[in-house]
């Protein structure tokens, strides 16, 4: 089954209004209400999946959710992060010589990739095939972003944090450079999945580092789904089940 099919499924499934709402039914819809009202929103899915089978594809299922927002909004834009080039960041704002993350002189001189001048980043500066510049870009022009990420190991997994860390330059242009807040008026919300560890403390937290980014969050725009509070369970039919669980709860379709 190919990408569209699936989106078309996602459509299907979620609008049949025979279903019995689910919890997480319920914030999928409160999020699509939220974001119907924006002029145009930047949808971040950071969660990856090897396919095996081009024909049976398994999509994680933060992006799940992700997919099917973007296809009932009007405008805007899905990202999947673990599919750029994304270079790590280089630890500027704690230099020994002091902070020189976000300097004017890291500006990004590539108009294409840079049309409003604001990016600015020694890493982007440094790599010319670092690809931060597709997501700055879609950012600057939206009033809302909602970042999607999976929960490892109790916190946020790593193409998540690597593209939050490579944002710092955005937090430290108004907080240390004393210059002006490029997102204080873009909305943001944080969705994350996980397995039995961690889940809402990861939600609360990002949306405390969006907060002191400068960004503007919405409590309604910040949740996750945990298939169990069970730390301790790691078994192999809680991962199987787990999946069908989470299907039954979002009303998202089962890929076949």
């Amino acid at each position: 089954m190919n990408l569209q099919e699936n989106i078309q499924r996602i459509r299907e499934m979620m609008i049949t209004e025979e279903m019995v709402q689910s919890d997480a039914w319920k914030s999928i819809k409160k999020t699509l209400d939220i974001l119907k009202e924006k002029k145009k929103v930047l949808i971040l899915s950071c969660s990856n999946r090897y396919n095996w089978d081009d024909k049976n594809l398994d999509i994680p299922k933060s992006k799940m959710i992700a997919m099917y927002l973007n296809d009932e909004l009007k405008d805007s834009v899905l990202i999947d992060v673990s599919e750029l080039n994304i270079v790590p960041c280089e630890g500027n704002v704690s230099r020994k010589d002091g902070n020189s993350c976000g300097l004017l002189k890291s500006m990004l001189k590539d108009k294409k990739k840079n049309p409003s001048g604001d990016h600015r980043c020694w890493a982007s500066y440094n790599n010319p095939k670092d690809e931060l510049w597709k997501i700055s870009k879609e950012l600057f022009e939206s009033d809302a972003v909602i970042f999607f990420s999976s929960v490892r190991w109790g916190q946020t997994n790593m193409f998540y944090q690597n593209l939050i860390e490579r944002l710092t330059w955005i937090e430290n242009r108004h907080t240390t450079l004393g210059e002006s807040n490029l997102v204080e008026n873009i909305e943001t919300g944080f969705i994350c999945v996980g397995q039995n560890w961690n889940g809402e403390t990861v939600s609360e937290t990002q949306k405390k580092v969006h907060e002191f980014y400068g960004f503007k969050p919405n409590n309604d725009l910040y949740w996750n789904w945990q298939y169990t509070k069970n730390v301790n369970d790691e078994t192999q039919k809680s991962y199987k089940a787990s999946h069908s669980k989470f299907i039954k709860d979002t009303k998202l379709p089962e890929e076949k």
